[in-house]
């Protein structure tokens, strides 16, 4: 299918759509497309669009995604320590703090990687609509 079709029978997206699509992992243009082969593989184009999924500035483009997984990451170590703390004070285990802490740091970054290149093109998306050298 040429641009032109897919255009035409694309609605443009309204942003909530896009980002509900992106936490699915599906292509924040049409919802229909896999963004990912695999956890950290990323398609390069959308299956069901055609919407390359690397837009322009190729090496700097992802990272506000990086930035996005850092920013969640950080709130969710804060958030934790701030229940641990409550639950347990006035005597916090500041061991288990300290590894788990550690353990979270780890794994939260790995966990959401592919939520935060997906939201991120779909906040992208929403700034900056698809154009006809996106498809």
């Amino acid at each position: 299918m040429n641009y032109d079709a897919r255009v035409n029978q694309r609605q443009p997206a309204r942003p909530l759509a896009m980002l509900t699509r992106a936490v699915r992992l599906r292509c924040p243009a049409c919802g229909a497309g896999a963004m990912f082969r695999s956890w950290f593989a990323l398609h390069p184009r959308c299956s069901a669009c055609g919407l390359a999924f690397e837009r322009d500035e190729a090496e700097e483009y992802w990272l506000g995604a990086f930035l996005l997984n850092f920013i969640v990451t950080e709130v969710v170590f804060a958030l934790l320590l701030g229940v641990v703390l409550v639950a347990t004070w006035p005597s916090p285990p500041w061991r288990l703090i300290m590894i788990g802490g550690a353990a979270q740091m780890i794994v939260t970054p790995i966990v959401f990687y592919p939520f935060a290149k997906a939201l991120w093109l779909a906040v992208d998306l929403v700034f900056r609509p698809a154009k006809e050298s996106d498809y």
